[in-house]
């Protein structure tokens, strides 16, 4: 059971919130999508479900075309954020609640309840009220609600936000195991590229309504192919220098590829104890590094130290954001790291 996008776009009045996105879910993947607030990304979740039609493209869903289909007879389940669980409900009504609408007999809704119920976990709980849960009980009882109609996708709206972050690591880590037992094709969209970066077998970056960049977690990070996914993935984020050699174009490093060693090439201008490491932010010319550097080697607030970058670790963007120009492979790309280089 797949998920085919195929340039995809919606209008709000005249304004475009998606625009020519195109991407597949294979069977039992999970596709996390991320972006900022604005990006798009409830819009193509809206999309797949079938609250809103595309004004371009289509949506295929294991390979029929779902165009004038409507939400409820799509093989899609949605997990809305904060769980959206009846609190008046016990468990067991709560996850039968769909079924009830559809008028599935009684026999079969039940026996459908206890094997999500089972298979998730819940069947001690199915008598608690949604007050009674711990929020990754309430996480899998959203999920076996979910379970219950035998969807081809799951879709999941930011259904992590609600829980504090004690929970929410928890019940990250919980979500991201029930999602790939189950083997069915997942969407899940978030605001937090944390989320989406454990979550997803494929991650994919929306700006402005267009997708960036689709890729695994580990290739996001070390292949950027826009120099927005590049400040956008990672924590902290990677440092972006505009170099007088590369004319308008930027040079990007990653924090853990900026060695401090004696010399003057930077002024630290602050320093962020994160406990088990420092985040050193440094002014140099063309712009700001980050360095992570262990605590006990931070230098002061104010001082002068030397850069060191193997440029191997750079990458270059053009200067409009595009697609990757290059990745360098000898010395001599950025001033910040010409001159330590060889010692």
């Amino acid at each position: 059971m797949s998920l085919l996008l195929e340039g995809v776009g919606h209008r709000y009045g005249g304004e475009w919130a998606l625009r020519g996105v195109s991407v597949q879910v294979e069977p039992g993947e999970v596709l996390a999508v991320v972006g900022p607030s604005g990006s798009g990304k409830t819009t193509l979740l809206r999309l797949v479900c079938g609250l809103i039609e595309p004004d371009e493209g289509s949506v295929v869903i294991d390979g029929a075309p779902m165009a004038g289909v409507a939400p409820e007879r799509r093989p899609v389940a949605m997990v809305f954020q904060g769980f959206a669980l009846f609190p008046h409900l016990s468990v067991r009504d709560n996850i039968a609640f769909g079924l009830r609408v559809r008028r599935v007999p009684r026999a079969e809704r039940e026996a459908r309840v206890l094997e999500a119920a089972g298979r998730l976990g819940l069947t001690e709980l199915l008598d608690r009220l949604p007050p009674a849960l711990s929020g990754g009980e309430r996480q899998r009882a959203a999920l076996a609600r979910a379970l219950v109609r035998d969807p081809a996708v799951f879709c999941l709206d930011e259904p992590l936000s609600a829980l504090d972050p004690l929970l929410r690591t928890d019940a990250r880590r919980e979500l991201a195991d029930l999602l790939r037992a189950d083997g069915r094709c997942a969407v899940f969209v978030t605001h937090d590229q944390a989320e989406a970066l454990t979550l997803g077998d494929r991650v994919a970056v929306l700006r402005a309504g267009r997708l960036e960049q689709v890729a695994t977690p580990r290739a996001l990070y070390d292949a950027p192919a826009t120099a927005f996914v590049a400040s956008f993935v990672g924590t902290p984020a990677m440092s972006l220098l505009r170099d007088g050699i590369l004319g308008p174009g930027l040079c990007g490093v990653r924090p853990e590829h900026v060695l401090l060693v004696p010399g003057d090439d930077a002024t630290v201008r602050a320093v962020e104890d994160h406990g088990h490491e420092a985040h050193v932010l440094l002014a140099v010319a063309g712009g700001q590094l980050t360095a992570r550097v262990a605590v006990a080697d931070a230098p002061a607030v104010g001082s002068r130290t030397g850069v060191r970058i193997d440029p191997a670790h750079v990458h270059v963007f053009p200067a409009d954001h595009g697609v990757v120009a290059q990745q360098p492979r000898s010395p001599g790309v950025s001033q910040v790291h010409d001159q330590r280089a060889e010692g």
